[in-house]
């Protein structure tokens, strides 16, 4: 009679051994594991030049193109530039501010694109921008810093002079 205790166990004799459990058997070697729930963007091909927000509850990005800027239209350019540093300091409420960052992005993209400015698109942003500006430039908007209401009257007559 054997002893069971002292029997070898039997190993199955095709599995290799040293292999990882958990492996995919039909991925290819070089290509990433594939995600099933994901929380947050996924690229499958290179990406540039994208801002991408989420999970928030208010978010303001500003995106800078620093194409040639068509002739004639430096001065706009620098204006809409300055006007963008200057921004945060007009006591715009929030989706204000949002309405004069996309109109001034908007206003330097059309002015730097390569087959030149589309004038219909810039009178329109333009005014966005001055609309935006105007409660701030009558003293409207509250509790802005000391100087903001000249400053306001300032670029919305530099806006008006640029077409």
């Amino acid at each position: 009679m054997t002893d069971p205790e002292n029997e070898p166990e039997n190993e199955p004799e095709n599995e290799p051994e040293n292999e990882p459990e958990n492996e995919p058997e039909n991925e290819p070697e070089n290509e990433p594991p594939q995600a099933g729930n994901v929380d947050g963007p996924v690229f499958k091909a290179p990406v540039s030049g994208s801002q991408f927000a989420w999970n928030n509850d208010t978010v303001s990005q500003i995106q800078q193109n620093n194409g040639a800027v068509a002739p004639g239209f430096e001065a706009l350019a620098t204006l809409v530039t300055d006007l963008l540093r200057e921004l945060p300091r007009a006591g715009l409420p929030g989706q204000d501010r949002e309405d004069a960052e996309s109109a001034a992005g908007e206003v330097l993209a059309t002015i730097a694109r390569p087959d030149g400015p589309q004038r219909g698109a810039l009178r329109r942003a333009l005014a966005v921008l001055k609309g935006v500006l105007a409660p701030v430039a009558t003293g409207v908007v509250a509790g802005t810093a000391a100087g903001t209401q000249e400053w306001a009257q300032k670029a919305i007559e530099g806006l008006t002079g640029a077409l």
